[in-house]
């Protein structure tokens, strides 16, 4: 490294080398998400047509050779001549960081994206592009390479349609990981658009199949049709949502809520169509006014009040059990916090949604006095769960400091303490617990063995799972603590591998964690820290030679197969256990990191997994019979 720095060392990246160069800053990642996010930055410039009501169809399409294209029926990127710059406004759009007709409030009056910066990122990391536009009567084409125009904007004839057509392939020497869009992924994100732009359609197309396929998105319902959507097949109150709306100081406000009989919040807030994921201001306001509510009328009924102690208010957590809401705010001038503009800042925002929250829902409650009734009849219970889980937690604490730190006894730990060198196996039985012990690597690899009738925690409420005999020794050793008092910082290992038997018992226990996991610890699997081990189903052995492990009835037919003539003579065992294989077996086929399989567990669309979870964990006996019937199909059995 040079020891000099002068003004020679300093670097000038001209037009979109800066997004070429650090591409990360502007979309977040490389990866998948990355990718995903190219298609979301060029439709949020058709949906931002869409909220000035220029625009009410978009398609999107998937073609070969991860290809994507994205056509609307807006106005079209205009086309002339910049006055200051002097080049056409469409290759100004798309080839430089700021530039768009979003900071001009006379074009758009809201608007989401990246504020100008979207399109030419896009542009900027694509291998090419093509832009059309139709306006006014005629076609116009510009062609670009990695974000530098290639070919003038040509006109290229008349026609009747409006609107503008994007086209590109993304550069996979910056997309190193995949180029490859998931259908799902993106399905997930167009139908949340859709619901929060009522009366728009969106279409996606997948043309890489031999047959392609057409999802339609159109809900005239808006974000009461979204709430719905959501809490589909559960009970809810009221059956039709209650809708807030309201516009000050050009900021509109939309929310739509209802509760059901389970016990998780789950509040989707945006602003502008963006994914407030980390919340704000908005989100601040309605949480406080919604309290505030909840204790007014607690005191206008002394029968429900009765069952809590004189000096006992609803808190916030207990007013939002099973609570299901869609914020939408449309704030003209948003202000983020952090790059990926995942949390409103605009202070005037809280105090708006909390006066009109406060208002409409004071006046709702009175109109519909057995509603309100229910629904504090639901945070009163919640409430009295709340003080009965704190105080059976104080007892656990207390005992905890007098045995091993709180650690389970039959956890078998490693030695390391770095979270991200180590891994716990939750293991199906002390049978497999003892062969995993044996072969494990002890400094990074910890042993937990499972015994008895996990706890279906889909069934019962939260305080149930408080020092339950089955789920205290997984809580204990993740160190996370779980629900509300979660803490990812805490987890003591960052590999959570459940390792069970390949036959039904072990799928029961796999779904039955999966289901904590996904109620109570939710982000151990939103960042990647659960899997899946997957044992070998079947040992070919022929004579001394070594062993081949097979994972499915392909891989065993083949490698019997490859015996040729000795064939008959190999010694096929099938696997009906992990207790069945020594620690050495154990350690080689499933545990050994340079040579084991594992699967991990992920969530692409929450929305999607929490219903799965409601029909097939939940206590209703007629939707989980109709998932079967429609998914037997592709079952596969083990007899």
């Amino acid at each position: 490294m040079s020891a000099s720095y002068s003004a020679t060392n300093i670097q000038v990246l001209k037009g979109l080398e800066a997004v070429r160069k650090r591409p990360g800053m502007y979309i977040g990642s490389t990866g998948p998400d990355g990718l995903h996010h190219l298609v979301y930055e060029v439709v949020d410039n058709s949906i931002d047509e869409a909220m000035q009501g220029q625009c009410d169809s978009i398609f999107v399409t998937l073609e070969k050779d991860d290809i994507v294209r994205v056509e609307d029926n807006g106005r079209g990127i205009p086309v002339d001549i910049h006055p200051t710059e002097g080049i056409s406004a469409l290759e100004l759009v798309l080839t430089r960081l700021h530039a768009g007709g979003k900071f001009d409030k006379g074009s758009y009056k809201v608007s989401g994206g990246l504020h100008g910066v979207g399109v030419s990122c896009v542009n900027a990391l694509s291998d090419w592009m093509e832009a059309v536009v139709c306006r006014e009567g005629k076609k116009y084409v510009q062609k670009y390479e990695r974000g530098t125009p290639i070919t003038p904007v040509t006109e290229s004839g008349a026609t009747e349609k409006r609107g503008t057509t994007i086209r590109w392939k993304a550069d996979s020497s910056i997309f190193t990981e995949t180029t490859e869009y998931s259908f799902d992924v993106l399905s997930n994100r167009l139908r949340e658009l859709a619901f929060l732009n009522s009366g728009i359609t969106i279409v996606l197309r997948d043309e890489r199949l031999e047959t392609p396929k057409e999802s339609v998105f159109k809900f005239e319902g808006g974000i009461n049709h979204f709430v719905k959507y959501i809490d589909e097949k559960k009970n809810v109150v009221p059956e039709e949502p209650v809708h807030i709306y309201g516009e000050k100081d050009d900021i509109i406000t939309e929310i739509s809520l209802h509760y059901n009989d389970g016990y998780s919040e789950n509040i989707l807030s945006f602003v502008n169509d963006i994914n407030t994921k980390e919340g704000g201001s908005h989100l601040e306001g309605f949480k406080i006014a919604l309290t505030r509510v909840m204790n007014d009328f607690l005191e206008k009924y002394p029968k429900i009040q009765k069952r809590l102690d004189k000096e006992e208010k609803l808190t916030g957590e207990d007013v939002r059990s099973g609570l299901t809401a869609v914020i939408s705010m449309k704030v003209p001038e948003p202000q983020f916090e952090g790059q990926t503009k995942t949390k409103l800042g605009n202070t005037e925002v809280r105090t708006i949604v909390d006066s009109l929250v406060k208002e409409k829902l004071t006046i709702y409650f009175e109109q519909n006095p057995k509603i309100i009734e229910i629904i504090l009849d639901k945070c009163v219970s919640e409430a009295s769960a709340r003080i009965a889980a704190k105080k059976a937690k104080d007892a656990s604490r207390k005992k905890s400091l007098s045995d091993s730190f709180g650690l389970p006894e039959k956890l078998s730990d490693c030695s390391l303490k770095d979270p991200a060198q180590c891994e716990v196996y939750i293991v199906e039985g002390d049978s497999a617990g003892g062969s995993a012990k044996k072969g494990r690597d002890p400094k990074t690899q910890a042993i937990l063995p499972l015994w008895g009738k996990m706890l279906n925690v889909e069934k019962v409420r939260p305080e149930k799972v408080v020092n339950n005999d089955k789920l205290e020794p997984v809580i204990a050793t993740l160190g996370t603590g779980f629900g509300k008092d979660f803490n990812i910082e805490k987890l003591r290992y960052h590999k959570i591998i459940i390792m069970a038997d390949a036959d039904v018992d072990g799928s029961h226990i796999r779904t039955l964690l999966l289901t904590f996991f996904f109620r109570y610890m939710p982000e151990v699997i939103e960042r990647g820290y659960v899997y899946l081990a997957m044992p070998p189903l079947f040992r070919v052995q022929l004579g001394k030679k070594e062993p081949v492990y097979c994972y499915s009835d392909a891989e065993r037919d083949a490698a019997l197969e490859a015996l040729g003539d000795q064939r008959g003579k190999a010694e096929v065992q099938r696997y009906k256990g992990l207790g069945e294989m020594d620690g050495k077996q154990l350690w080689e086929t499933t545990m050994d990191p340079t040579h084991r399989k594992m699967r991990v567990v992920t969530i692409p669309d929450a929305i999607a997994a929490d219903k799965i979870f409601t029909v097939c964990m939940g206590e209703d006996v007629e939707p989980r019979r109709q998932f079967i019937e429609e998914n037997s199909s592709y079952a596969n059995l083990d007899f």
